[in-house]
């Protein structure tokens, strides 16, 4: 017997239990290969909305359990949390998501639980109004935040960081970025609007638009002939920031999946050369993908930015982009799991690796070139503390202020917040290389 409710308890449980495991894209691509579209967006819905409010939707059922389940049943209770998002925030009738919810007992082998599952549903709806007034007001079980994130937001943005938990908590949107050697923004949204798809114009990307509700990338007018790209109005920013110049010759670090890469192709076409680099060869065939679709070219590297003999020909760049790996609290919309993936810990980690990168690649940008310094964190550990920490120790290096209408401006770049409807968190700094300070 199939079940929705049963297979996305299976896809979750390797990601919410003591000891986390891969992540949702990969379980995913595991398990929904032979899924109908339709069960794949049901899934894939009861999936992202149990880890956007995974600590709340804990804390409902704990109160209605007169025990905690064993360990070995962490799937009957993620069931119960499906459930409980189901009744909670879905449009589903009641009676429909309780049965089809008890019914995944018997896809998991466990019809003991078909009961306890019933009557905890069931008191839920009873009782809702009382069990939520008793529940933590600690804002990280209100917003299903683990502790040290949501500590960590308010100490780095006091002002902010209670729009950024409830932001985390929204559904992304869907933007995308015109080829403009191809077609312009407003013809676009024209040919959207005349295919009955409406979007409008970014706010900050002269290149972008946003759907006012998603489509499957296929009902998309021309973009299989590269019209258009899937890239949040965030990432878009990246481009206009490097401004290049004809005959430069260009190094994107870290270039997968390839959004920005294209971007750059599309925004200059008279540079003389870019190379495109990622440890991942995998990862670098997505970026090989994005080009051949949108008629680009560039040159592809698999390998570690961080070793330059591994792929360095000792010719220096003009313009580098380093969108470096990061924690990606500025993207947890998308990706709810990052919220119970990463851990404290693993800050200080990536910001020495933010570093190492930092300080290797600036050996080959050429003096008065520039470096665009990225990521879509939204912690200052990895942001502008860590731009500032190299600044202070690289004599030749020199923050170039970005002006901007878009984000805030902070002691060194600019930083953006997730915005419901809008942009992903993001952080960006301007690095240029001088002969002396």
């Amino acid at each position: 017997m199939r079940s929705s409710r049963a297979l996305a308890a299976r896809i979750l449980s390797p990601l919410l239990n003591d000891s986390p495991s891969g992540n949702l894209s990969e379980q995913f691509d595991i398990h929904l290969q032979k899924e109908h579209d339709k069960n794949q967006g049901l899934i894939k819905e009861l999936c992202f909305g149990v880890c956007r409010h995974y600590l709340y939707l804990q804390a409902i059922t704990q109160s209605l359990l007169a025990k905690p389940l064993k360990k070995k049943d962490k799937d009957i209770e993620l069931l119960i949390l499906i459930g409980l998002y189901q009744l909670k925030f879905l449009r589903i009738p009641d009676h429909a998501a309780i049965n089809e919810t008890v019914a995944g007992c018997v896809a998991l082998k466990k019809p003991w639980a078909k009961g306890l599952i019933n009557g905890v549903l069931r008191s839920f709806l009873r009782e809702q109004e009382s069990i939520e007034s008793k529940t933590s007001a600690d804002i990280g079980t209100q917003t299903s935040h683990p502790a040290w994130l949501a500590d960590s937001l308010k100490k780095d943005w006091p002002q902010h960081y209670a729009d950024i938990l409830a932001a985390n908590n929204q559904p992304a949107p869907l933007s995308l970025r015109v080829n403009t050697r191809q077609s312009t923004v407003a013809a676009y949204l024209k040919a959207l609007s005349d295919a009955g798809i409406q979007a409008q114009a970014c706010d900050y990307s002269k290149d972008g638009l946003t759907l006012e509700e998603a489509v499957k990338v296929e009902v998309l007018p021309d973009f299989e002939t590269g019209m258009c790209s899937v890239q949040d109005e965030s990432a878009q920013l990246a481009a206009s920031l490097l401004e290049a110049e004809p005959g430069q010759r260009i190094l994107d670090a870290c270039a997968a999946p390839g959004g920005k890469t294209c971007h750059i192709l599309e925004k200059y076409p008279d540079i003389d050369h870019l190379i495109a680099l990622d440890k991942e060869p995998s990862r670098l065939e997505k970026v090989r993908s994005n080009l051949e679709r949108l008629g680009l070219s560039a040159e592809l590297h698999a390998a570690n930015a961080a070793d330059l003999s591994s792929w360095w020909d000792k010719q220096a760049f003009q313009r580098i982009l380093l969108d470096a790996p990061c924690s990606a609290t500025g993207i947890i919309r998308r990706h709810p799991d990052i919220k119970w993936l990463r851990h404290k810990e693993d800050i200080s980690t990536l910001a020495q690796q933010q570093l190492q990168l930092l300080t290797t690649l600036w050996q080959t940008l050429a003096p008065g070139g520039i470096l665009l310094y990225a990521t879509c964190s939204v912690l200052k550990q990895e942001n502008e503390q860590l731009v500032a920490q190299f600044l202070s120790q690289t004599a030749d290096a020199q923050e170039i202020k970005i002006e901007a209408d878009w984000g805030i401006a902070t002691t060194v770049g600019r930083q953006i917040f997730p915005k419901p409807g809008r942009q992903d968190g993001f952080y960006y700094a301007r690095l240029r290389k001088c002969t002396s300070r």
